[in-house]
């Protein structure tokens, strides 16, 4: 990630100096802010970014708070419920519903009508609870397969648009004396995404939308067609052996040393995956193919949000900001630090970086977003998921059993 300077200020300055906002006229009185951007560059860059909206508005009084993001994740509701502050950082997905549902979050489909509307269109799904919208992103990144080309262009493979073509790539990797792809679920999370991609790409972005939210029992047929299509990768012996033993970054060194050809990651990977010895013209990148014909597209972008709390007392300045933030020349300056991808469809992103520029033009087609497994699911039903799909990875007999304890653990949770 690029620190904050004194060159990549005066560039915000200029794009935010030029930019009109519906409801930006005449700002003054008072805008207060929570955030969990406590990490050191979000921490920056919002910081950055903040200063040039008072500059732009010199009779609005800001107040900033920072708090750490975990701490945050226990004091959001209590905030929003007693001394609400105008503007909050959450994330978009089922993640919103235990805030939309009684009341906290500000109904703010007004700000997606006409051109914002359509530049923010491909996470509009994930912003949407009940037809309407409660709040808007400010950056997302991609997950798909990131691959050795080398090895592939070796045994002369292309990147698989089926999952048929997929497997056959993995046999002929297998074939090799090589693992189609590595992956460690020490800490669950990992397993998370496999389970995902194969639930949309079987069933549908609705339908995974629908058994995260619990309206569709685990045991249902549906949900053990995606774990069979999960089998019979796993009876191939795609994945590395004892995975359980190793985190997601203990993983790479399969992929570097090349006896693993690919990995299911997000974006955020592909630095540790360089930084473990392979070059840029032996990685590459695929959305993760298609299984059932006619399902739309969905893909895994975790986004993260800003919203109106409804109890804030300066909702017309909280709109200002939120409209300034979703603007296509302030996502763009604002991700080009954070090192992510900018979610309006007007920015631009580092041509240079073919994994950001890939992630771009992916999402942007996208179907609609999932926000991951821990992300669209409540706490507790994730842990118990993502406990049952590293178990399922190294005991796939164990299926019925698996489901049968997801479903129970469901009915109490969702209850």
């Amino acid at each position: 990630m690029r620190s904050i300077t004194k060159a990549s200020i005066a560039a915000l300055a200029a794009v935010t100096a030029t930019t009109s906002f519906a409801f930006a006229d005449g700002l003054s009185g008072d805008l207060k802010i929570f955030l969990d951007t406590s990490n050191p560059a979000p921490r920056e860059t919002f910081e950055t970014m903040i200063a040039e909206f008072q500059g732009m508005h010199p009779d609005l009084k800001i107040e900033t708070t920072i708090i750490d993001r975990e701490a945050y994740k226990t004091q959001i509701r209590n905030f929003l419920t007693a001394n609400a502050p105008d503007v909050a950082t959450w994330y978009a997905g089922n993640r919103m519903l235990p805030y939309v549902q009684p009341g906290l979050f500000e109904d703010v489909s007004d700000l997606w009508e006409g051109e914002l509307g359509e530049n923010l269109a491909s996470t509009k799904a994930a912003m949407t609870i009940d037809g309407k919208q409660w709040g808007v992103p400010y950056s997302y990144y991609q997950w798909g397969v990131y691959y050795r080309a080398d090895i592939y262009n070796e045994l002369g493979l292309t990147e698989p648009k089926t999952f048929e073509e997929m497997k056959s790539n993995c046999q002929a990797v297998l074939d090799s004396g090589r693992k189609c792809y590595t992956i460690g679920t020490k800490f669950l999370w990992t397993a998370a995404g496999w389970f995902d991609y194969l639930n949309m790409r079987t069933n549908g972005y609705e339908f995974h939308m629908d058994l995260t939210a619990g309206r569709v029992a685990w045991t249902d047929d549906r949900v053990k067609q995606t774990f069979a299509n999960w089998r019979e990768l796993i009876d191939m012996g795609a994945f590395i052996d004892n995975h359980t033993a190793y985190s997601w970054q203990e993983a790479i060194p399969f992929m570097a040393k090349g006896e693993a050809a690919a990995y299911l990651m997000g974006n955020f990977a592909v630095d540790a995956i360089k930084d473990a010895g392979v070059t840029d013209d032996q990685l590459d990148f695929y959305q993760f193919p298609m299984i059932v014909e006619g399902v739309p597209m969905a893909e895994e972008a975790p986004t993260d949000t800003l919203h109106i709390p409804s109890n804030a007392k300066n909702k017309a300045n909280a709109k200002a900001f939120l409209q300034y933030v979703a603007s296509a020349d302030v996502q763009t300056e604002i991700n080009a630090k954070l090192g992510q991808l900018p979610v309006n469809n007007k920015s631009s992103v580092n041509a240079d970086d073919k994994f950001v520029s890939q992630g771009f033009e992916m999402l942007n087609g996208a179907y609609a977003l999932a926000q991951f497994f821990d992300r669209d699911a409540p706490a507790e039903m994730a842990k118990v998921g993502m406990e049952g799909f590293q178990e399922f990875m190294v005991r796939p007999d164990n299926l019925d059993a698996i489901l049968t304890r997801l479903d129970a653990a469901a009915k109490r949770i969702y209850k």
